[in-house]
């Protein structure tokens, strides 16, 4: 069972977290050790956390145009800083999809505004795809589609991705 939050006590044989949603939990601190235990603010310089999620879209639909849509929903997401930019890391090509990484930073926060701010990302990553018409979802395989999934050259630069000078 995973626990997100922000660390509001460490004593000798527990520690507290608050959660994003407002409760407070006790974990005892030989799970917090046994346990892998991911930092969001740890690599930030100054205050500040990181936020990071994760979308699949089919081949079909470019990669610019997907990395342009994602840094653009950051944009749109109040907390989440504009420097240093929102990067997208293409961490995998499955069978049938791309999957994309989101990661930003965002302002020092309480632990529940940071549960509003991934919602309100994932709110604005939905708005966007929808603005440009491209379906958030992971394709699988049925049977050879009657044309191929493949991205002409005149779609390479679909809006809002914009070709380099």
């Amino acid at each position: 069972d995973a626990h997100e939050g922000t660390v509001t006590e460490l004593g000798s044989f527990t520690t507290k977290v608050r959660t994003g949603l407002g409760e407070e939990l006790t974990l005892p601190n030989s799970l917090v050790l046994g346990t892998v235990v991911k930092n969001y603010s740890r690599t930030v310089k100054g205050q500040g956390y990181i936020v990071d999620t994760t979308v699949t879209i089919g081949y079909d639909t470019p990669w610019r145009q997907v990395e342009a849509m994602l840094v653009e929903a950051a944009r749109r997401t109040p907390g989440i800083l504009a420097e240093p930019r929102p990067v997208v890391f293409q961490t995998a090509l499955s069978d049938y999809y791309t999957e994309y990484l989101l990661v930003a930073q965002a302002t020092a926060m309480k632990a529940k505004p940071r549960a509003e701010t991934m919602s309100a990302l994932h709110r604005n990553i939905q708005d966007v795809f929808n603005q440009y018409g491209v379906q958030i979802m992971s394709p699988h395989y049925m049977h050879d589609p009657s044309a191929e999934k493949i991205v002409s050259e005149q779609r390479k630069y679909a809006a809002p991705a914009k070709q380099p000078e």
